[in-house]
């Protein structure tokens, strides 16, 4: 199977509008003395009006002149660059050298109080219908949290996940009561005092003596759901006061203090410590037994890619709210290190050795193992602020490079109706393409978003003229990869996702089952085989959709974020509380399985909920949400010295 990239449309660089025209300033002063009154009044004109007139036309052809010696890129170059040429790409430069830092001034599309009503006042009647709409589908929202809070806390209150077939709980995380942590930024954002109220206490009178006497968790996955938990609570507390107003939120008075969220994290990340300190190379190992802050290697001796370079915003955080820096010196040794290592146009292997410090295997895809690499590169990044671009612009670096290596190697279409998404290389580079796509790497729309106009709306980034043509195709590959995830659900005769897709493309025999939905056009693109016909109640499409309405203002992202919400509430929802992963997406009424993820709570409605609140709350140029959606501040910004 070929690498080659399939053409990309730069779409937004070739729009042709009227609007945004040029128009010469030798055409407007020309315009005006045909239509003004000076046309009456021209014989009565003075020698100074005339001499005025000169000199106006002079500086018109000094202007003109220098415009003339300015050669911009023409559409064919524009139309190489989104598909890949790089060859065309280093001609132009060549050509027009620094230009090509400034971004085309693309025509913005309409903004959502344009699309509802052609009115700027927020008293128009079309735009305040609409958001009365939205307010009240977010408190739907609301509702399904609070019912699958109730299922937990009456049957599985202080165990990490609820059964609520069983209605019972169980201990898959440790033992740490991951839903409890995972669960209480979630009720803060949606402002309900009881939760917060009874999961704030539990983590005060529980969670510490938990830590010490508990054995093996996972690193990564106790980092970002218990860790990353306790430090937005601390924040979303008001353990920064400097910052709260940027939160866009009250301050949560319910539950403890910020300082508990704060003693309890630095506990827990003491013990979490060992997994760096006790590895012969920067990567850490992936097991920590925490009563004896001890560690040791997975069994087969490896970790995953994605949970070693997984855990650097929750402990640079933790670093600058203690001054301890520790934390973020151990977490930030492993980007570090990875910087050094061999890479196949920016991608790597989803395993690496924490005895040797080398990836292993050749295995490259942004599903399991791999995902939350690529993420954490932009947002490690971006949490630095200012200080970010002066000490880690390797980070940033390194993403644009794997962005461009996504595109050439991993990026196809389907057949027949063309859906773009992106594949992997199970045996490397110069092995066979694999059209397989997890529902995890739905969280890349979002990325790219967030990596081309860094949180600013994409109307903000144009006007300022911060958009680079890498920024644009970026950006467009984020919608069309948005557009992917959404048919996934849609193609399902359950409105629901499954864990893995395949997609048709010439030349693989993959034919198989499709989604069920005959009514589906894209029915004939998508193949879900048997093993894969699962659902986890994953929140990765959801991500994407809030982060692309934030950026691009478009509402359809709303819709389609309300039309997978109704999915969910039709098909998971337990009636005794809670909701339940789904065994098969593409059969109704379908089989539901005895399981409610912690990431449900944590991740996917606090997604819903946010989707359809207002742009000010948790805006996305103050804060990076962790791989669990825990959100962090961004460093705020500093002098140079």
């Amino acid at each position: 199977m070929s690498s080659r990239v399939l053409p990309y449309s730069m779409r937004d660089v070739a729009y042709d509008n009227d609007k945004s025209r040029h128009r010469s300033f030798f055409k407007v002063i020309a315009q005006a003395l045909v239509t003004s009154n000076t046309r009456r009044d021209c014989l009565r004109w003075s020698t100074g009006k005339f001499l005025l007139l000169l000199m106006i036309g002079g500086l018109t052809c000094l202007m003109l002149t220098h415009k003339s010696s300015v050669h911009f890129p023409s559409e064919g170059f524009l139309k190489g660059v989104a598909n890949g040429k790089d060859n065309l790409l280093k001609e132009g430069t060549n050509k027009i050298g620094k230009l090509l830092r400034r971004p085309p001034r693309l025509p913005p599309r309409l903004s959502p109080d344009e699309l509802v009503g052609n009115s700027n006042s927020t008293l128009d009647p079309n735009r305040l219908k609409a958001n009365q709409e939205w307010k009240s589908r977010q408190a739907k929202v609301r509702e399904a949290f609070i019912h699958a809070w109730s299922g937990y806390k009456n049957y599985a209150m202080g165990y990490d996940e609820l059964m609520p077939l069983s209605r019972r709980g169980v201990d898959g995380l440790g033992g740490l009561g991951a839903t409890v942590v995972d669960s209480l930024d979630t009720a803060m954002i949606m402002g309900i005092d009881e939760i917060i109220s009874e999961a704030g206490s539990w983590i005060e009178e529980h969670l510490l003596e938990r830590i010490s006497e508990k054995g093996q968790v996972n690193l990564f996955e106790t980092t970002i759901r218990v860790l990353g938990g306790l430090l937005s609570a601390y924040h979303l507390s008001g353990g920064e006061p400097n910052s709260a107003g940027d939160i866009g939120l009250p301050i949560a008075q319910k539950g403890p203090k910020p300082e508990v969220y704060q003693r309890i994290a630095r506990n827990l990340a003491d013990r979490l410590l060992s997994a760096f300190t006790s590895s012969p190379t920067a990567i850490p190992f992936s097991d920590v037994v925490l009563c004896d802050r001890s560690a040791h290697a997975a069994p087969d001796g490896l970790s995953s890619t994605s949970e070693v370079s997984t855990l650097q915003l929750e402990f640079n955080y933790l670093s600058t709210i203690t001054g301890d820096p520790r934390y973020g010196v151990e977490a930030m040794k492993v980007l570090e290190h990875l910087k050094t290592l061999p890479k196949v146009e920016g991608l790597v292997p989803i395993y690496i050795s924490p005895q040797s410090g080398q990836f292993s295997g050749e295995n490259i895809r942004l599903g399991s193992r791999g995902d939350s690499y690529y993420e954490y590169l932009i947002k490690v990044w971006l949490q630095q602020g200012s200080d970010g671009d002066r000490h880690l612009r390797y980070l940033y670096d390194m993403y644009e490079e794997a962005m461009k290596g996504v595109k050439h190697l991993l990026v196809r279409k389907s057949l027949p109706k063309g859906l773009v998404f992106v594949g992997e290389l199970p045996y490397g580079s110069s092995g066979a393409f694999s059209p397989k796509m997890d529902h995890l790497v739905c969280f890349l729309p979002g990325t790219l978003a967030l990596g081309a106009t860094k949180g600013i709306t994409k109307k903000k980034a144009l006007e300022a003229n911060l958009l680079t043509l890498e920024d644009v195709g970026n950006l467009n590959l984020a919608e069309d990869l948005a557009k992917t995830c959404f048919e996934m659900y849609a193609v399902t005769s359950t409105g629901l996702a499954p864990e893995i897709a395949y997609f048709h493309v010439e030349g693989a025999s993959n034919d198989g089952p499709g989604g069920g939905n005959q009514s589906s056009e894209y029915i004939n693109d998508i193949i879900i085989k048997h093993a894969d016909r699962h659902n986890l109640l994953r929140p990765e499409t959801v991500e994407s959709l809030f982060v692309l309405h934030r950026i691009t203002e478009d509402p359809k992202y709303r819709q389609w974020g309300w039309q997978i919400f109704e999915a969910f509430e039709k098909y998971t929802k337990v009636d005794s509380g809670g909701y339940a992963s789904l065994d098969d997406v593409t059969t109704v009424p379908p089989h539901k399985r005895d399981k409610m993820e912690t990431f449900f709570l944590g991740e996917t409605l606090k997604y819903l909920y946010l989707l359809f609140e207002d742009d000010n709350v948790l805006p996305l140029d103050k804060f990076v949400f962790n791989t669990e959606a825990h959100p962090l501040p961004i460093k705020k910004t500093t002098k140079m010295a």
